[in-house]
């Protein structure tokens, strides 16, 4: 029976530059997709429904993050992995369909006549994409800390990862709700 050294169970500092690395890219490119990129669909006739689908997906990632952690205080690890995933592949479809939407429609804009609520939307916003920055490698590198099984790293990280992703999350479906009532 072999016993782990002490730097056999550290996580390898490579994995986690490359995370960084890719959600930097990541990054880089929404903001060149919001702030250079022309819309493809400039009649604005095409996945209409993009953003209505988008604000669902962040509901249900926050659905399942909650969920999850209620499992994982209940210390149904099975559960709480199944409902990880859940948010993690609804919060992947997000993104792909975030993407999508910003190709083709470009960025939707707060009407100027919409008064004193211009003044919580804009905050909300701000700091949803903010921590939406933030929450993308720390989402990936808890996923990874978990998978190669070294929990408590991951609890560690986990505490931190898990109210960012649930602000990102919900934050992000006010956001909408703001726009549509406002559009």
């Amino acid at each position: 029976m072999t016993t782990l050294t002490t730097n056999e169970t550290r996580t390898p500092p490579g994995v986690v530059a490359a995370i960084i690395g890719v959600s930097a890219v990541a990054s880089l490119f929404l903001f060149w997709l919001v702030y250079f990129h022309a819309p493809a669909d400039v009649t604005g006739t095409h996945l209409l429904f993009l953003p209505a689908l988008n604000a669902l997906l962040n509901a249900l990632a926050a659905v399942a993050l909650f969920t999850g952690f209620l499992f994982i205080r209940a210390q149904n690890v099975s559960a709480h992995r199944a409902s990880m995933f859940a948010a993690f592949v609804f919060s992947s479809v997000f993104l792909v369909a975030y993407i999508t939407n910003y190709a083709l429609h470009g960025e939707m804009v707060f009407p100027k006549d919409a008064g004193a609520v211009r003044w919580v939307y804009f905050p909300l916003l701000i700091s949803h994409i903010i921590l939406a920055v933030v929450a993308l490698p720390m989402i990936l590198i808890t996923f990874f800390l978990s998978l190669s099984g070294r929990f408590p790293a991951h609890r560690r990280l986990a505490r931190w990862t898990f109210p960012i992703w649930l602000y990102v999350s919900v934050t992000g479906v006010i956001v909408y709700a703001m726009l549509a009532a406002y559009r």
